[in-house]
């Protein structure tokens, strides 16, 4: 015991100070799209053909990216031409309506929204338990989600905590494309839920089906299953990501 207490005292405070201090990215981190306005060359389809989730179309005012498909891998960054597509340092991705999520060009500045559920904020305002289920990811979501019960994020703070049975939830948070051999283990997990209960689509996949989209093996995401409360975008979402968005559910950012 002494040893521990002697450990801690020269170890120092190791938990971050977000939310009240914003986090600190690498350099690498592909945070929210930034798109410059104004038409693109006619005959020029490099950034459609290049995205590997089909998550960049193009329209008379320029590119626009659904960043519930996009992987943020910046490959159409990086090819297209006239230099209209590049990825900020933005980490506030979560929305909680599916049209939110596509992020086109737009004199202002990028804002958060902010009105979710009112019932959920009522109801979770100062505690969320959540049940998680991977409904066929790869592991990297939730490898990701897991990370924030580490003493470095310690989401405990905030009333947030994982739970292992359905009936203890207030939320499930969903990772991966839902697919056919996960979907009836979700569909009761929801079922076993007290009500009222709330869903969240964390991650490309489970938002949109991501690369396996157009898989007979997957339902394509989330919403053919549920209509999800919270959408985290990312391939996988970065921590800071998920927090943002648990704390915005519960209206406590």
């Amino acid at each position: 015991m002494y040893k521990a207490l002697k450990a801690r005292l020269f170890q120092g405070h190791r938990t971050g100070r977000f939310p009240a201090v914003a986090p600190t990215l690498p350099d690498h981190f592909q945070g929210r799209p930034q798109l410059l306005a104004g038409p693109c060359p006619k005959d020029c389809s490099a950034c459609l053909d290049i995205c590997p989730a089909k998550a960049v179309s193009v329209s008379a005012n320029g590119p626009q990216i659904d960043t519930g498909r996009c992987l943020f891998c910046g490959k159409c960054a990086a090819i297209c031409p006239r230099q209209a597509i590049a990825f900020g340092q933005e980490y506030r991705l979560a929305a909680f309506a599916r049209e939110q999520l596509v992020a086109g060009a737009s004199a202002a500045a990028w804002a958060p929204p902010t009105a979710g559920n009112a019932q959920c904020r009522d109801f979770c305002g100062q505690s969320l338990k959540i049940r998680q289920v991977s409904a066929g990811g790869c592991a990297a979501c939730e490898l990701d989600f897991n990370v924030l019960g580490t003493l470095a994020w310690d989401m405990g703070r905030f009333g947030i905590q994982v739970v292992a049975s359905p009936r203890h939830a207030d939320c499930i948070l969903v990772t991966g494309p839902v697919t056919r051999n996960m979907l009836l283990a979700l569909r009761k997990t929801h079922d076993a839920m007290p009500r009222p209960a709330w869903v969240i689509a964390c991650g490309a996949c489970a938002i949109s089906g991501g690369v396996f989209a157009d898989s007979p093996e997957t339902h394509g995401g989330l919403e053919a299953i549920f209509k999800p409360d919270l959408y985290i975008p990312g391939c996988p979402p970065h921590p800071t990501t998920i927090l943002e968005g648990l704390l915005r559910l519960m209206g406590r950012s």
